[in-house]
């Protein structure tokens, strides 16, 4: 591990073991009972007005190797839904954004490209000796939710995500694993920051950086064995890449590419039972996904492999109903230097009536009137008014519209938007958190959170009580479709699917 940074005593060797195994505090508090420490617990959060300042807190209160004044799990348990925001999205985001200025102690693993051949001594550093499984997440800092390249201050998320993993899934604090993979950064902003904790140079690239990714992944598995990799924000290329390099050797899976398309999928399923109408009519469903990046494809793969699987036919025919645009517009095989990652996506303009290569969101949602318009693009706003007021005129009798791009400030749109401008009667999912929207009369715009928080907490509880060697493609989208058949009744009166 590398932290050559202003106000770090250390020099790397002592820092490698001081980092990544450190001891609890020396003194222990006790309160007289579960109920009182629970009081604590309720009043010190309520003292804490900052969002940031009440992670740090939390995170404190799940580290297995501190001891502290209250067992946390209980209250946050029994407020989930108040605090998952501000230990998840959206408030991580921010934590990240400010993690270097904000640093106080090392939670999780730290590893390096100047720690290359010694990573598989270095993993015995983690203190758990007894544990044979643990649940990892593991992040290179590449692309951040929607803010792109942080670097080291990533680690925010998967310590964020394994709160959520101890919180909702009951999985114990001493199985689970939070690691950077620190091979640089490409922001120079960072690069430039004197506070800045990580590597300083260029992101490594090619099979150098592949090399570390092997080493880690052969490191990890020779401790644990039954190990769970959960990959978390990678930038596009090297999530494709390391998903296909690992997903038939080791239990892993990719959460931007694999969980938020399940989450995805179930929403398309649900807005189909929405409109009272059969699943099987998901084959007939007109989707645009506008965001070409790792979680919009990922949604495109999965869901194409789904309409192929319900009507037995090839993928290549199960494209058809499905437009794909990225900030360049609607993605065709007429583009110049089309993304390899994008080409099976493409339509072909033979196929197209009245649009063409590059089309605007507003021409695509105009001309095929979509069921579904789904957003992956990290662009705040670009669901404007004209779009959603397009989206009236769409062939469904429910319309969708998914802003799935987080922290808020990314979303596509809001949700008071989007109820005011497409109009009452749609089903609308969100990445971030948003409120209901009162539309009068009595009437509520019922939001749905559309977010992978809820689909890769039963992917890695479900792989970790199975015993599961791999994490399959038909894994995941048995998890999605399942997922968009619970409690039907009630989620279709209230325009929810999830």
């Amino acid at each position: 591990m590398t932290l050559k940074a202003v106000g770090h005593p250390f020099s790397s060797p002592p820092r490698r073991g001081l980092y990544t195994c450190r001891s609890k505090l020396v003194a222990v508090f006790t309160t007289s009972s579960s109920s009182s420490s629970l009081w604590t617990c309720r009043s010190k959060c309520g003292q804490l007005n900052s969002s940031i300042v009440f992670v740090f807190f939390i995170v404190d209160l799940l580290d297995p190797r501190l001891c502290l004044v209250v067992p946390p799990l209980p209250v946050l348990i029994d407020n989930i839904k108040e605090f998952a925001p501000i230990i998840y999205t959206p408030t991580v985001g921010l934590v990240c954004q400010n993690y270097s200025g904000l640093f106080r102690r090392p939670h999780g693993m730290y590893f390096s490209a100047k720690d290359k051949e010694e990573m598989m001594s270095m993993i015995y550093n983690w203190p758990a000796p007894e544990v044979d499984m643990i649940m990892i997440v593991l992040t290179n800092g590449s692309r951040i939710l929607g803010l792109g390249d942080l670097g080291v201050q990533g680690i925010g998320i998967p310590i964020g995500k394994l709160d959520i993993y101890v919180a909702a899934a009951g999985i114990s604090p001493q199985r689970i694993l939070p690691v950077m993979l620190d091979v640089g950064t490409s922001n120079q902003k960072l690069l430039e920051d004197r506070l800045y904790l990580g590597l300083r140079q260029p992101r490594l690239e090619g099979e150098e950086y592949l090399t570390i990714v092997d080493e880690f992944m052969e490191a990890v598995h020779a401790r644990w064995p039954k190990a769970i990799v959960q990959f978390e924000d990678f930038q596009m290329k090297w999530a494709f890449e390391t998903l296909e390099r690992y997903h038939k050797r080791f239990c892993m899976f990719n959460d931007d590419l694999q969980g938020t398309a399940g989450v995805a999928l179930a929403g398309i399923l649900g807005s189909v039972r929405a409109q009272g109408r059969p699943l099987s009519n998901f084959l007939n469903q007109r989707i645009v996904v506008v965001g070409a990046g790792s979680a919009g494809l990922g949604v495109l793969k999965m869901a194409i492999q789904a309409v192929s699987k319900m009507a037995g036919c090839s993928e290549t025919a199960a494209k058809s109903q499905f437009f794909l645009i990225d900030k360049d517009g609607l993605v065709t095989t007429d583009r110049n230097n089309l993304d390899p990652a994008a080409a099976p996506f493409a339509k072909n303009p033979r196929d197209l009536e009245g649009l063409t290569e590059g089309a605007s969101i507003i021409e695509v949602v105009k001309k095929v009137r979509p069921h579904v318009l789904l957003g992956l693009s990290g662009v705040g706003g670009i669901f404007n008014e004209e779009v959603l007021k397009a989206m009236k005129e769409s062939v469904s009798t429910k319309p969708a519209i998914f802003a799935m791009s987080s922290p808020t400030m990314n979303a596509e749109c809001t949700a008071i938007d989007a109820f005011k401008h497409a109009g009452g009667d749609i089903v609308f999912g969100s990445g971030s958190p948003f409120e209901n929207v009162d539309l009068g009369n009595g009437k509520v715009g019922h939001v749905n959170q559309a977010n992978n928080m809820y689909l890769f907490l039963g992917i890695g509880l479900g792989s970790i009580l199975s015993g599961a060697r791999l994490i399959t493609d038909g894994m995941l989208q048995a998890a999605a479709e399942w997922y968009a058949h619970v409690n039907v009744d009630y989620f279709y009166w209230q325009n929810l699917f999830i």
